[in-house]
């Protein structure tokens, strides 16, 4: 097992559960400090909603080895020699580096932040989060700061979730963000609505920019990022750019990867034209059930899934993972930002032609206290209504909502098939007709008109 994350302890547990150490011998590769953590609770340790770095750990090496899996922590795999089926590791600390053969092989190498190749990029106070290492060094470095500026390049998941953990520790933070709005995971009409209720929590958002060079004082540390047209004052830079899939070792050894610089696997989670190899995690591409084309989507429910898998058929079981609708979840502060399925560019790309609906609705009823706004935006394709995607922005309620949808999606419903779902109603969950069906039916009128 490449990569002691996720999906590759999932897979090591799995295999394990199958079949003894007499019967199989596992090996686990881990060049960091941790083993199966959750990257998706740094933003929250960071903000201080999670109190303590270590209850972001599922399992710990000592765990995992009491399993009889041989966990190697600081030893970095640096090649995989497919044709003679070994991996050439090396000790992180001491330098040593060793070949140990195998009959099979689980890459799960993860995924690393997106830092841009412009000046600055590397200079002390910018920080890329990832892992947990990535997050003690950004406590570290926020511990060392006098200032109280923060910059945050990029306005996805990473970049709001950032901006929240720095407002909640009292930064005053700009978010400097190359697109439209922020949220290019959302059309740019539901992206506004979460740049207004960022401007609402004192995060100053700066859209459509793009960041030339981050600039650096006397000290080498990082002062400033700049743009084009201005410049924006910075005693800590956290880039919320994304990731990409940590593919360097598969790409040497000749592995395939996809479009997006993922590896491409079966259903079975094992590499394209390799027998013995599998492959799972923030690492890999997916299918998109929706759009039939692959994806990249990093997520920690993904790549348990994807080690169950793999675990299962590494096992002498058998174990498929059909894909995904690439429903995503996230907050700011009290604002619930949810997706599933296609986007209209999306939707576009594919060749689908399609109908829109946006409807204002209430988490509760609207009679009952703390009922909030939520605003639901539907795609249906044209002429058979077949759901293609769904996102929700509101209060409290809101971001579990897209659940629904994912589910709709997943069996292939139309919207006029989802106005019948039988949803639980009371008050205080939900209005009689609950946003979802009000936006399904919208959507079926909508088709019908469209003809």
């Amino acid at each position: 097992m490449i990569g002691g994350d996720a999906a590759g302890m999932s897979a090591a547990s799995q295999a394990r559960r199958l079949k003894g150490p007499d019967e199989l011998e596992i090996v686990a590769f881990e060049r960091g400090h941790f083993t199966s953590f959750s990257a998706c609770g740094i933003p929250y340790w960071v903000g201080g909603d999670v109190p303590e770095r270590d209850r972001l750990i599922a399992r710990t090496p000592e765990e995992h080895r009491a399993r009889d899996i041989d966990l190697r922590m600081r030893t970095e795999v640096v090649e995989i020699d497919v044709g003679r089926g070994r991996v050439r590791a090396r000790d992180v600390d001491a330098g040593a580096e060793s070949w140990t053969s195998y009959d099979k092989l689980v890459i799960a190498t993860g995924a690393v932040p997106v830092r841009p190749a412009m000046p600055g990029v590397d200079a002390p106070g910018v920080h890329g989060v990832q892992t947990l290492d990535d997050g003690q060094e950004l406590l570290d470095s926020l511990a060392r700061t006098r200032g109280r500026r923060a910059v945050v390049v990029g306005a996805g998941y990473i970049g709001v979730e950032m901006a929240e953990a720095l407002i909640n520790r009292g930064y005053e933070v700009t978010v400097v963000n190359r697109g439209r709005e922020p949220m290019s995971t959302l059309d740019p009409d539901m992206g506004r609505l979460v740049h207004e209720a960022m401007e609402g929590l004192g995060i100053a958002m700066v859209d459509d920019t793009e960041v030339t060079k981050l600039l650096t004082g006397d000290d080498g540390r990082v002062r400033a990022v700049a743009t084009e047209d201005a410049e924006y004052p910075a005693d800590v830079v956290v880039l919320g750019i994304g990731v990409r899939p940590e593919t360097t070792l598969a790409a040497a050894a000749g592995l395939p990867l996809g479009a997006h610089s993922g590896l491409l696997t079966d259903r079975a989670m094992r590499v394209r034209g390799h027998e013995n190899i599998w492959a799972g995690g923030d690492c890999v591409e997916v299918l998109d059930l929706v759009s039939g084309q692959e994806r990249h989507i990093p997520l920690g429910t993904h790549a348990n899934k994807h080690g169950q898998v793999i675990g299962t058929n590494v096992g002498g079981g058998y174990a498929t993972f059909p894909g995904v609708v690439g429903t995503a979840v996230s907050k700011v502060c009290d604002l619930e930002i949810a997706r599933t399925g296609l986007r209209e560019k999306d939707a576009r790309r594919v060749g689908l032609q399609y109908v829109t609906v946006t409807i204002e609705s209430t988490s509760r009823a609207g009679y009952y206290p703390g009922a909030s706004p939520m605003t639901v935006k539907m795609l249906a394709e044209r002429r058979t209504g077949r759901l293609l995607g769904v996102q929700i922005v509101g209060r409290e309620g809101a971001g579990k909502r897209v659940d629904i949808a994912a589910v709709a999606l997943t069996a292939g419903m139309t919207v006029e098939q989802m106005t019948s779902l039988d949803l639980g109603y009371a008050p205080p969950f939900s209005p009689v007709w609950d946003p979802v069906l009000v936006a399904a039916r919208k959507a079926s009128k909508a088709v019908q008109q469209q003809g």
